[in-house]
């Protein structure tokens, strides 16, 4: 079993083509059949079943995948530990949210090479499954998300609450015309079921976005409202570029810090902690 046959794999799963995957690789398709044929002879199962459109994942195939995933991650944060300059000591590995690095990730960043400077950090944006995932994979060292799930070995810990405002690029009442030219972020269960019981009779939003990044630069560009962190849009309503709608109740959604129990480097993770509640105690 190769690295290489590994990733032809997980190209494959994903593209579930053949030629798509050998373009996307750079190499023939014949060497993309060899690859597979190869890897599924070490593991003594099929993984893919050939189509006449293309492929899809055996049982066995959808088994291996996520292992297959955590093989070449395994392998990319070895050769980054083995590959660390000499002023650096080790490798912190931290996951956030999107939502989460303009106003918190960022300054952390700053603040972590002025305190660490023989830390090098490694960044991800990734959701709340994900980062559960490498974390408990030990991949990941410090995750920051809305939506964590108790897993032995982790210790979960409330970082802040975000608070979420009603902001318009009109100035408005409440009660006239916002919900037209509402745009709707999900920004998870717990928002979900807030709003619900804030606007119990109010009707789908003509727009739904999964992303609050896009749901704040559409209205920016086009006009609109929407539910957005202070923390995020603060310096917009201070620009009037954005107008809090005052009457509109404020959402609140918890998030928070997870992390191992029993880090490798634990005076690392903790100095990176101590940064994260610092910096979150000033939002």
């Amino acid at each position: 079993m190769t690295l290489d046959q590994i990733k032809t794999f997980i190209v494959l799963a994903k593209t579930g083509n053949f030629n798509r995957t050998a373009e996307a690789l750079n190499v023939t398709q014949s060497t993309v059949s060899a690859r597979l044929k190869m890897l599924e002879q070490a593991l003594g199962h099929a993984l893919l079943i050939r189509e006449h459109s293309g492929c899809r994942l055996t049982a066995a195939g959808h088994q291996f995948l996520s292992h297959a995933a955590n093989i070449q991650m395994f392998w990319q944060k070895s050769l980054q530990t083995v590959t660390l300059r000499p002023e650096f000591r080790g490798v912190l590995t931290v996951g956030a949210q999107v939502s989460f690095w303009d106003s918190l990730v960022i300054d952390w960043m700053a603040w972590m090479r002025d305190q660490s400077p023989d830390i090098a950090l490694d960044l991800q944006a990734d959701y709340s499954p994900a980062q559960m995932s490498k974390l408990s994979d030990g991949l990941m060292d410090i995750g920051i998300m809305y939506q964590p799930r108790h897993t032995t070995g982790l210790t979960i810990e409330k970082l802040l609450d975000d608070e979420l405002v009603l902001v318009s690029t009109k100035m408005r009442e409440v009660s006239s015309g916002w919900v037209e030219d509402f745009v709707f972020v999900d920004w998870g269960d717990v928002y979900l079921d807030a709003h619900a019981a804030a606007f119990p009779e109010m009707e789908t939003a003509a727009i739904t976005v999964g992303l609050g990044t896009q749901g704040l630069q559409y209205i920016l560009k086009f006009g609109g409202s929407g539910y957005f962190p202070i923390r995020v849009v603060r310096e917009l309503i201070e620009e009037k570029r954005l107008f809090r709608l005052e009457a509109a109740p404020l959402l609140k959604r918890p998030a928070y810090l997870v992390y191992q129990n029993d880090p490798i480097d634990a005076a690392a993770v903790e100095t990176a902690i101590d940064g994260l509640r610092k910096i979150a105690r000033a939002l």
